[in-house]
């Protein structure tokens, strides 16, 4: 390949949450860049994460799972997700065998209208049952125009290296966006925070985790060692008792989880502190939405 076709471009994740996108997206680029959790909404942000070849630049987003708005939240999440079709070459849409279209259709219908070419990406055919993937797959070429289909397990890696090539061939020539040292353009802290993050998904219950927020004070990366203070916002202070847990036992054990997480992500040692605030009614005050990054 000579330089001037180098191909480069944006491509965008999108589908219903629990479909399985940040699953796929870290399956995708071989580094674990977005939160993986088997509840809805935790992705808010557009998480972008870059595949980098000598001929190639593919620059990806994970747009959050799509809903309908109920707080200020979630119609910042949807935002993100009109802006993820005016800025792509190519678009992901990802289902599996289960999801339908209710909710969601005048984002289907959005995309149909975008001109972006779309890859149907069926996720979860490791539990397919006969048939099953053929009424699964009639059922959306008759909602969604797309120019291919593509069948995998993101969880097992199956068939996804076909996502790949099927990017490529659609890909414009455009030299590299982003420095090809750079696998993301997210600062480090932002990590910290979405690693803390997916441990209160993985060890509170309820609306415990879609109440809390997490925010970076200090990050201090010295040679061998990185400190970071961390603050959980949760919305009243019911909640902050629950989060600290009898004895401040629960928020130990969440300091513990993600410090050793981030100890593998960063390669360093990590000094964590934590601590809990109460931020009242956060998820329906647009300034406290601004406050913790939701400006769009």
């Amino acid at each position: 390949m000579t330089e001037q076709t180098h191909k480069a471009g944006f491509v965008n994740i999108i589908g219903k949450p629990n479909v399985g996108k940040s699953t796929l997206m870290n399956v995708l680029i071989g580094e674990r860049l977005s939160i993986i959790s088997s509840k809805a909404q935790t992705t808010r942000h557009r998480i972008m994460g870059i595949i980098n070849d000598d001929n190639y630049q593919i620059v990806f987003s994970d747009t959050p799972g799509m809903l309908k708005p109920k707080y200020e939240l979630h119609k910042n999440m949807m935002s993100f997700v009109h802006m993820s079709l005016e800025d792509a070459d190519v678009i992901l849409f990802v289902t599996d065998l289960f999801e339908t279209d209710e909710e969601i259709e005048d984002v289907i219908e959005k995309i149909n209208q975008s001109g972006v070419p779309v890859l149907l990406v069926i996720n979860k055919i490791d539990l397919s049952k006969e048939g099953q993937l053929d009424a699964v797959t009639v059922y959306w070429t008759q909602r969604i125009k797309a120019e291919t289909i593509i069948p995998i397990s993101a969880t097992e890696s199956f068939n996804t290296e076909r996502i790949l090539q099927e990017i490529l061939d659609r890909l414009p020539s455009h030299p590299p966006f982003y420095d090809k040292e750079e696998l993301t353009d997210k600062p480090e802290r932002f990590f910290a925070s979405e690693i803390i993050r997916e441990k209160i998904f993985l060890n509170y219950k309820k609306e415990i985790p879609y109440s809390t927020e997490v925010a970076i004070e200090d990050f201090y990366e010295e040679e061998k060692i990185i400190r970071i203070r961390a603050i959980i916002y949760v919305e009243r202070s019911s909640q902050k008792g629950i989060i600290i847990g009898e004895g401040g036992k629960a928020l130990k054990r969440i300091g513990i989880q993600s410090r050793e997480e981030m100890e593998k992500f960063f390669g360093k040692k990590i000094f964590l502190e934590t601590y809990v605030k109460v931020e009242e009614d956060w998820r329906k005050n647009k300034n406290k939405l601004k406050k913790f990054g939701y400006d769009q």
